[in-house]
């Protein structure tokens, strides 16, 4: 059986907010897992057990407020992807679209 690992590593100031996200994850055997820079994560998991979602979003302070924003925005949208993907529901991939699409409008644009 084929396995892969995510693997997160999150350094935090004194007021345990985020300063820095990497992450790296392994793929084909042999090959060497390299470290990347994230800004900002959002990890989503299904609780079987509790039937309900567990959560983790976090974010460095270097951030800006509306990449942010926009880091949401991609999230939301690529839900929509997967719920059509999976359940072939395209009326509710829809609705998810048609919300991003009215996020969209009012972002600032980014400097």
């Amino acid at each position: 059986m084929k396995k892969s690992e995510l693997h997160f590593t999150v350094t935090l100031d004194e007021h345990k907010v985020p300063e820095a996200i990497h992450w790296q994850s392994t793929g084909e055997p042999g090959s060497e897992a390299v470290d990347q820079e994230a800004h900002a994560l959002n990890i989503s998991i299904w609780n079987k057990q509790e039937a309900g979602t567990m959560r983790i979003g976090l974010w460095t302070k270097e951030m800006p407020i509306e990449h942010l924003k926009r880091f949401y925005i991609d999230t939301i949208g690529a839900l929509a992807e997967d719920i059509s993907r999976a359940t072939d529901d395209e009326g509710m991939a829809d609705k998810i679209n048609d919300l991003c699409n009215e996020l969209l409008t009012r972002l600032k644009t980014p400097e």
